[in-house]
């Protein structure tokens, strides 16, 4: 089924209904593994992200990053025409991807149940908030509302205001596109191996949980579960901290073990054993403080050159692009076409260079529908 882009996924059709950020960005991934990904679009306006403008022409860059190598169909699911092309479409596919809230679907026989009748080894995969069952199935939320009801929210700490703000989608993403991803993959191995479909239910606040696995360690196994700030990992220790220099520019410190630390230590010129850091963290913190502000980022840079101290400045994002290391993996490399053909970034991705697709080719982004002559030709 797929149409010959090479990649370990070639011939695997993915129907994605997603939008924003989730589905898109796995079914970018799986795309670029070589499946072809028919995005299914509304009418008129199609994925939300279309309409955020910058300087990327019609499409926002965050579209052009997220949608790069798939198709778009244009189909109004309240139109019963449109639907039933969508489920012959379907018939001759193996993935179906989607992020409606629960029950959504169903109404335009588009859910699991009707469609397993038709394609018996299909895979579909559902990406929500709480999952298909339980009590908060139809809340609506986004990504910091999953990162606080998980609890994961509540364990970091900004110095000023209590939890801060995380500056990644979290639950979108880590919680959402990659476990999404993960399972259809194994369902997909389970397909050759049974020739049977699979129903995936991903829950991305579920999701969360493993990622905060030294907190419900610390949880069940002392019975004393960490709050905003108090432990290793979020805040307490000076070993695992974010220290300002004089220039106003930031330090991260994570000198956990003792020979980083001791080493950390003798580069500001610290004796160690001064430092009270086990009864008195915040003062140990105020000490080293003290020291990282003494100067500037830069001369930290050259001090800590050459040494195991687990001490890096916070760079900015733009920095961090230009930086020799991720310049030299060829990390930014790839491209993609817009649709007005110039030439932009392409998201990176997890994904190792002998398992894409065509390299040495530049993705299109795809216009609005412009592929919606596969929904005519299905017999």
């Amino acid at each position: 089924m797929g149409t010959g882009t090479g990649g370990p996924l070639d011939g695997v059709r993915v129907v994605d209904f997603t939008t924003l950020a989730p589905g898109p960005l796995a079914s970018l991934i799986l795309a670029s593994a070589g499946a072809e990904v028919i995005k299914v679009e509304r009418p008129g306006i199609g994925d939300e992200m279309r309409i955020y403008k910058d300087a990327f022409g019609d499409n926002g860059c965050t579209f052009n990053l997220l949608n790069a190598g798939k198709h778009s169909v244009v189909a109004n699911l309240r139109d019963s025409q449109d639907v039933n092309k969508i489920k012959k479409l379907i018939a001759k596919s193996d993935v179906v991807l989607e992020q409606f809230r629960p029950g959504v679907l169903k109404k335009y026989g588009l859910d699991y149940e009707s469609l397993q009748k038709q394609n018996p080894t299909l895979i579909y995969c559902s990406i929500t908030g709480f999952g298909q069952t339980g009590t908060k199935t139809s809340i609506a939320a986004h990504d910091l509302n999953y990162v606080a009801d998980s609890g994961m929210l509540s364990l970091g700490k900004s110095y000023e205001y209590g939890p801060a703000v995380p500056p990644v989608l979290t639950a979108d993403l880590a919680a959402g596109t990659y476990p999404a991803i993960m399972n259809m993959l194994l369902a997909i191995i389970q397909k050759q191996k049974t020739g049977e479909g699979a129903y995936i239910d991903i829950s991305m606040t579920d999701n969360l949980f493993p990622l905060m696995f030294w907190a419900l360690g610390l949880g069940w196994g002392s019975g004393e579960w960490p709050q905003y700030g108090d432990h290793l990992l979020s805040g307490r220790s000076p070993r695992y901290q974010v220290y300002k220099a004089a220039d106003d520019r930031f330090i991260s410190v994570a000198a956990l073990e003792e020979r980083f630390w001791n080493e950390f230590c003798s580069a500001l010129s610290v004796d160690p054993a001064s430092l009270d850091e086990m009864n008195n963290p915040q003062v140990a913190c105020k000490q080293i403080q003290d020291r990282i502000s003494c100067k500037t980022s830069k001369e930290w840079e050259k001090i800590f050159n050459g040494k195991d101290v687990c001490a890096v400045v916070v760079k900015t994002l733009d920095e961090a692009i230009q930086d020799n290391h991720y310049q030299a993996r060829k990390v930014f490399e790839r491209q993609a076409i817009d649709e007005d053909g110039n030439l932009t970034y392409a998201l990176p991705l997890p994904i190792v260079s002998n398992l894409q697709k065509n390299l040495d080719v530049a993705d299109r982004v795809p216009k609005l529908g412009e592929n919606s002559n596969i929904l005519d030709e299905l017999e």
